[in-house]
C-alpha cells in the first residue's frame, strides 16, 4: 500500500512538473495571458512552491494592475497561496480586498483563514455572510456547522451538518462531526461514526481522541443529572 502510494504521488509530482513546463512557456509566449498565470501559480502551491507562487502572482498584480477583474482574481489566487502555506494573516488580508465578482469565494477562505487561526465567531460570521450568496453549496455549509460545533452550538451546528450530508451523504468528515453533536445531545450516534469510519477513515481515526474526550464529557454531565 505504501509503496503504491509513494508511487501515485511520483506520477502527481512528474504531472505537475510538466505542467509548470507547459504554462511558463505558454506565459513566455503569451505575457498577456493572465489565467496561465493564476494557473502556473496554482500547481506551483500543488508542489509546495510557496514563495515562487507568491512572486508570480505579485508580478501579475503589476503586469495587469489596469484590469479591475483580473486583479480580482489574481488577489484570490494570492490569498489562496497564503493560506496553503499556513500564513493566515496574509490570507486574510487579501481575501478582504475582493470585490462583488469573487465575494462568495472569498467570504468562505476568510471563514477558513479565521478558523484556522481558531478564531470561531469571526469564522462564523464570514461562513455565514459567504452562505447568502451561495446557500445550497455543501462546503461553505460545513464550514458553518464546523465554526458551531467549535463554539459550542449543537443544536444549530446538527441543523447545519444535516444540510450538508442531504447535499452530500458520502461526506465522512461531516458524518463524523454530526455524531459528536448527536453523542452530546444524547441522540443516536452509531450509525454516523460506522459511516465516517467507512467514508473517510483517515479523518475518523484523527478524531479519536476528540471523541474520546467527548465521550468523558458527557459521562461527566450524567453523573452530574443522577445526583
Amino acid at each position: 500500500m505504501t509503496d503504491k502510494n509513494e508511487k501515485s504521488r511520483d506520477a502527481d509530482k512528474q504531472r505537475s512538473e510538466r505542467l509548470v513546463h507547459q504554462l511558463v512557456q505558454r506565459i513566455d509566449t503569451h505575457p498577456g495571458d493572465a489565467d496561465a498565470y493564476y494557473e502556473l501559480a496554482t500547481v506551483l502551491v500543488d508542489l509546495n512552491s510557496y514563495a515562487q507562487a507568491e512572486e508570480l502572482l505579485m508580478k501579475a498584480l503589476g503586469l495587469f494592475a489596469a484590469q479591475k477583474d483580473v486583479v480580482e482574481k489574481l488577489r484570490y489566487g494570492l490569498g489562496n497561496v497564503y493560506y496553503a502555506a499556513q500564513d493566515y494573516t496574509k490570507a486574510i488580508q487579501q481575501f478582504d480586498q475582493l470585490g462583488s465578482q469573487w465575494k462568495g469565494a472569498g467570504y468562505l477562505m476568510l471563514a477558513q483563514s479565521y478558523m484556522a487561526n481558531g478564531d470561531h465567531k469571526r469564522a462564523l460570521a464570514f461562513a455565514l455572510t459567504a452562505l447568502t450568496s451561495q446557500p445550497k453549496d455543501a462546503a461553505t455549509l460545513q464550514v458553518v456547522a464546523e465554526n458551531l460545533l467549535a463554539l459550542g452550538n449543537m443544536a444549530q451546528a446538527a441543523q447545519y451538518y444535516d444540510q450538508v450530508l442531504a447535499l452530500d451523504f458520502e461526506n465522512g468528515r461531516a458524518n463524523f462531526d454530526r455524531g459528536l453533536v448527536a453523542m452530546v445531545q444524547g441522540e443516536p450516534y452509531v450509525t454516523y461514526f460506522d459511516l465516517a469510519k467507512q467514508q473517510d477513515p483517515t479523518y475518523f481515526k484523527k478524531g479519536q481522541q476528540r471523541l474520546a474526550d467527548i465521550e468523558r464529557f458527557v459521562q461527566t454531565q450524567q453523573g452530574k443529572t443522577d445526583k
